[in-house]
């Protein structure tokens, strides 16, 4: 029996679809037929339509939904929409950054407390609700992108480390509930820094850097996201470490 799932059409939902590896993933799994459905806070629809305007010009099928993902309501609700109104979820990419630097003794526990909302609860709110779902129909794949400080907590980031590590375990542990169940459940240690909007701000040697593909392509993280969801179930990867070739351990 063939359990690859490249050519069952449904809905991709996304959550974080930012400018950068949101992006490339939307674009990714659009070029293979599926309904986008793109999720960030509603302060960036904007954003959302223009993405969308751009899948749709490509050929594709896109639908922007401003949510804020902490808002346990709110996904319920979102998550309800997509499988009446669109089709059934076959991928959930949880794709939220929160990534913030705070020495411990500056870091208030507001700050604390959204990192884990953003990070971590928002993870465990889009998991719980696609996976509802995806159990009716014994079929799917739960995405969820991490990053070094889901492994090694650095200087400064106590806040994100906790959160990743935190959204690391959930994924673990979805994937030993759901995996017999035929629901895929990956989690991505994304280490180093990628090609985004942020980095092009902030690192002067980018372009040099981008040229020796010393950091990280969104467009190829989202390539890695296409195979775990092809993946067929007999070599199922759980969790898949990805940094460029010149990124140190």
């Amino acid at each position: 029996m063939n359990t690859a799932r490249t050519n069952r059409h449904g809905a991709c939902l996304i959550i974080g679809a930012g400018d950068d590896t949101g992006a490339a993933c939307a674009r990714a799994f659009a070029h293979l037929g599926y309904d986008i459905c793109l999720v960030r806070r509603p302060r960036h629809l904007e954003k959302l339509e223009a993405l969308a305007a751009q899948i749709r010009s490509d050929g594709g099928k896109a639908h922007p939904f401003g949510v804020d993902a902490r808002e346990e309501e709110d996904m319920v609700s979102l998550v309800d929409t997509i499988e009446r109104d669109i089709g059934p979820i076959e991928v959930a990419i949880f794709n939220i950054g929160a990534n913030v630097a705070f020495p411990i003794e500056k870091t208030t526990s507001r700050v604390f407390r959204k990192v884990w909302e953003m990070a971590c609860f928002a993870g465990f709110l889009t998991g719980r609700e696609v996976a509802r779902h995806m159990l009716t129909r014994q079929r799917g794949t739960i995405i969820f992108t991490g990053a070094t400080a889901s492994v090694r907590g650095g200087k400064n980031f106590s806040a994100f480390a906790s959160a990743k590590f935190a959204l690391r375990a959930l994924a673990q542990s979805m994937a030993r509930e759901l995996g017999p169940q035929n629901i895929h459940v990956a989690h991505v240690v994304v280490d180093g820094a990628i090609d985004s909007n942020f980095i092009r701000d902030n690192r002067p040697d980018v372009d040099e850097a981008r040229a020796q593909d010393a950091i990280l392509s969104p467009d190829e993280i989202a390539r890695n996201y296409v195979w775990l969801h092809q993946q067929q179930r007999s070599a199922w990867t759980q969790e898949l470490d990805i940094r460029p070739w010149k990124e140190t351990f």
